[in-house]
């Protein structure tokens, strides 16, 4: 194992986080602050409790998992496409480092961000509403793990990605609105039957429901699913740019 260039491009990468402070840090906790201000003040004040939370801390989780999924995918496709866009991509897999090597520094430096991210969300959701976290290693878990497998998802859409714009196609246009449908801002139990089933078929309402289990012992799901699902996501992704490397698909090309 090369850790010397596993080093070398994951401190490059987490360097980019402070050149683009605003686009990776700011800009996200701005935009989850004013969801807490909107959902969990304004309609949280006529909204009383959500199994047998307030609604303020009920939406916390959510709102976590929502910038969660979008900063881990966003994170690791730029870091991907971006040398793969000037060409720098090429130099990387002629040197002695092996595909395993850069997926680690390149997946590991993108869910470090994100998961630094999601404990500062946390971190400001403290200043809007009164939290409690019953299982706080269940909670760090589920964070880490969800973080490392749409870091892989990201990683995935920057191969595949030929433009700048496909690189904001997958979050805009399925990650978030799956967020959104997946129990962000309520519980799936207060849909009708039909749609109840319907909606878990979403696969992010098992990983909001298991994060939402680890602060407050309440889900949707069972939380032993909810774990074995993301372990599921998180296998496909390992599969998947196992198979990219080992075709070469829009590497060789």
């Amino acid at each position: 194992m090369n850790f010397h260039a596993i080093r070398a491009i994951y401190f490059y990468e987490m360097a980019r986080t402070f050149r683009t402070l605003m686009q990776s840090v700011i800009s996200p906790v701005i935009s989850t602050a004013l969801y807490f201000v909107v959902f969990g003040a304004a309609i949280g004040s006529r909204i009383e409790q959500v199994d047998g939370v307030s609604y303020g801390a009920f939406i916390v989780p959510g709102l976590m998992m929502l910038s969660l999924l979008t900063q881990s995918i966003s994170n690791a496709a730029f870091g991907i496409y971006f040398p793969k866009f000037v060409g720098t991509i090429y130099e990387a897999m002629s040197a002695p480092v092996s595909y395993v090597e850069l997926v680690i520094a390149y997946v590991g430096a993108a869910a470090t961000k994100a998961t630094a991210l999601g404990l500062i969300i946390l971190a400001t959701a403290t200043m809007f509403v009164d939290l409690e976290i019953q299982h706080p290693f269940v909670m760090l878990g589920f964070l880490v793990m969800t973080s490392i497998t749409f870091s892989l998802v990201g990683f995935i859409i920057g191969i595949w990605a030929d433009n700048f714009e496909k690189l904001q196609l997958v979050p805009l246009l399925i990650v978030t609105p799956l967020a959104f449908l997946g129990g962000s801002f309520y519980s799936i139990s207060m849909l009708p039957p039909f749609w109840q089933t319907v909606t878990l078929f979403n696969p992010v309402v098992y990983l909001i429901s298991g994060f939402r289990w680890a602060f407050y012992g309440v889900s949707d799901v069972p939380v032993i699913v909810s774990f074995g699902m993301t372990l599921v996501f998180l296998m496909a992704g390992l599969l998947i740019v196992r198979w990219i490397f080992k075709t070469g698909y829009r590497l060789k090309s």
